[in-house]
């Protein structure tokens, strides 16, 4: 394998890209909630300690600190599991950075089942439907390298308030370098006519390699990432919802209120398409490691083309 397509964990692409905005960004600081490890930020702090600010685990405190620092004219970066970011803060998200539209990028890292063996408590599969209902913050769930890049790009740029979902393992390369993020703009992925598979984060891969499972079969899917779930590529859903007959979401979260919901009620618009959500079920999930819970639910790529096989033959 070549170095272009080395695999990486978002971690590190992120920990890279920030370190070389320090060059051009006076204003870009890093805050952590004694999550500097896990969030891959140990080479960042050690060769920019005065960019960081740890808070210990202090989630609420970290927030409101770097809605203050933002509120002044800085750039924070607040780093913690999104189990507890999305969770434990999520009344100083909604106001001090959101309401007050302070320009805060939260990193919930180790996001969906990262976690594994540590159970519940770190699980982070309600995230997306409780930050995306917050008016005046962007959320994203970015698939690979090159989108990770070219979503920092534009995030560095951006004085809107943002919280972007990641997780821990390294990540299955989907686009190439010359990938450019566009807020608000969902992306075809994989042609296709006969279903439409919809999917963000680490299981877009898997909807991509179901799609190519299904094409030996005779179904052509069509994939769309939706990397940006707020705003949320409304006109595109709309085209999908008129075109197709079937449209199947795939997400590494909660059934209740994620990308299938924010699918659902654009679809229910047209009263046309039939769709499948694919996710977590409502009630607490299962311990093991990722793939075993992945394979578990039905979110890999052999359950994503079971599923999609039963829902097209009814």
């Amino acid at each position: 394998m070549n170095k272009l397509d080395e695999k990486l964990t978002a971690n590190a692409v992120i920990a890279k890209t920030l370190d070389e905005a320090t060059t051009s960004d006076p204003d870009l600081i890093v805050v952590t909630c004694d999550s500097r490890g896990s969030a891959g930020l140990v080479p960042f702090t050690n060769a920019h300690p005065d960019r960081t600010i740890e808070m210990g685990i202090a989630e609420q405190n970290a927030v409101t600190v770097a809605a203050g620092m933002a509120h002044e004219g800085m750039h924070p970066y607040v780093f913690s599991p999104a189990s507890f970011l999305a969770m434990r803060a999520i009344e100083q998200v909604k106001v001090d950075v959101a309401f007050n539209r302070n320009n805060v990028k939260l990193i919930g890292i180790s996001g969906g089942n990262s976690y594994t063996w540590l159970g519940n408590t770190h699980h982070s599969l309600n995230d997306v439907a409780i930050t995306r209902a917050i008016p005046d913050l962007e959320v994203y769930q970015p698939c690979d390298k090159y989108q990770i890049k070219a979503l920092f790009n534009y995030l560095l740029k951006s004085d809107k308030p943002a919280y972007v979902r990641i997780g821990k393992r390294k990540l299955d390369n989907v686009y190439h370098e010359d990938f450019h993020f566009t807020p608000g703009k969902a992306k075809i992925i994989l042609p296709g006519e006969d279903v439409c598979l919809i999917s963000t984060g680490e299981t877009l891969y898997f909807a991509l390699q179901a799609a190519k499972e299904l094409a030996k079969d005779g179904i052509q899917a069509a994939v769309v990432d939706l990397a940006s779930i707020k705003p949320l590529d409304t006109e595109m859903i709309a085209n999908l919802a008129q075109k197709f007959n079937y449209l199947v979401t795939i997400e590494e979260h909660d059934v209740i209120n994620g990308i299938g919901a924010a699918v659902a009620c654009e679809v229910a618009k047209y009263g046309h398409a039939k769709l499948k959500i694919l996710g977590f079920p409502d009630e607490p999930a299962i311990q093991g490691t990722q793939d075993e819970v992945f394979h578990y639910y039905g979110l890999d790529t052999a359950g994503i083309k079971k599923s999609v096989k039963s829902f097209l033959s009814k």
